[in-house]
């Protein structure tokens, strides 16, 4: 047997209201009730808790020794509560964030920006992915409460569409762009690029993209590093496709929209129902993932 939170209310109830008649209408109980739930409780204890006197209550020397701990049970499991309550209004907690490493630095900055004005005693824990695949894998292994990511292969549990990534095309900053903001991926099939390593995601995105222009692209270098690929192709190694949100607003390179556009859809999924913390967080990301950032709009002339 063990003893319930319940059975310990009613044993500091009684001690404070000095009778068994008292704690039962504080309670709202029957005194048989009352009484049944001190006997299952000095039974899981192993002895008497309480001695009844005429008109009185006294603790036994176990009684004694059983108080302090059921009244600090008590305030813990009060403290508990009062933390669920706090999450469940947005106020505090910790919300584990799983993802890759391009929308951590991409579409994640801005929402958490957000958040955090909102919601500033909620923190967050970063789990970061180099490929789709590792992301959903870390969501079986129960890794963190959300996965924000390209929507993942035969998931059994909730998905919501956030919005598209839009892809830009970086070229070497003394590479004249024109009047045009926008390249055809097939006239840069005879150059090297700028390419990202095996096993990081971005890798199949470039690959697919190009290979519906009609090539493949040769690598001048391959880079693990998402943030490096927009500087390496502004340093003249050539040029490179990378999400839009990771320009930095001071950029020297020539940034171009591909033609036709390239374009990624994002995901938020969970095991489950999303909890009230989790599915606030999801309708923040909705709000920014789909959002290409103001000084590469003005470059594309998107504004106009």
């Amino acid at each position: 047997m063990t003893l319930s939170l319940r059975q310990l209310e009613y044993l500091v109830t009684i001690v404070d209201a000095g009778s068994f008649t008292r704690a039962a209408e504080l309670l709202h109980v029957t005194q048989p009730a009352l009484s049944h739930q001190v006997r299952a409780l000095e039974r899981v204890v192993g002895g008497p808790l309480l001695e009844r006197l005429p008109r009185a209550v006294r603790l036994t020397p176990m009684g004694r020794a059983v108080l302090p701990h059921a009244r600090a049970a008590l305030a813990d499991a009060d403290r508990a509560r009062g933390a669920a309550r706090a999450v469940s209004g947005l106020e505090s907690g910790e919300l584990r964030l799983a993802t890759v490493y391009s929308i951590s630095l991409g579409v994640l900055p801005a929402a958490l920006r957000a958040w955090r004005r909102a919601h500033c005693g909620v923190h967050i824990r970063l789990f970061e992915h180099r490929h789709a695949a590792e992301l959903r894998a870390a969501m079986v292994a129960g890794e963190a409460d959300l996965a924000v990511g390209p929507e993942p292969a035969d998931w059994d549990g909730p998905i919501r569409t956030l919005g598209e990534e839009e892809f830009v095309v970086v070229l070497p900053a003394d590479e004249p762009a024109g009047d045009t903001t926008r390249v055809e991926l097939a006239t840069l099939a005879d150059r090297s690029w700028v390419h990202y390593a095996p096993g990081n995601g971005l890798a199949e995105i470039v690959d697919q993209a190009c290979a519906a222009a009609g090539f493949q692209p040769g690598a001048a270098v391959r880079t693990e590093q998402t943030a490096a690929a927009p500087a390496l192709a502004a340093a003249g190694l050539g040029p490179a496709l990378v999400p839009a949100n990771v320009i930095p607003a001071r950029f020297d390179g020539t940034v171009l929209r591909p033609d036709p556009p390239v374009r990624r859809v994002l995901t938020a999924y969970t095991r489950g129902g999303p909890d009230p913390l989790t599915g606030a967080f999801i309708d923040c990301l909705a709000d920014c993932a789909g959002v290409v950032p103001a000084h590469i709009r003005r470059r594309l002339r998107l504004d106009g």
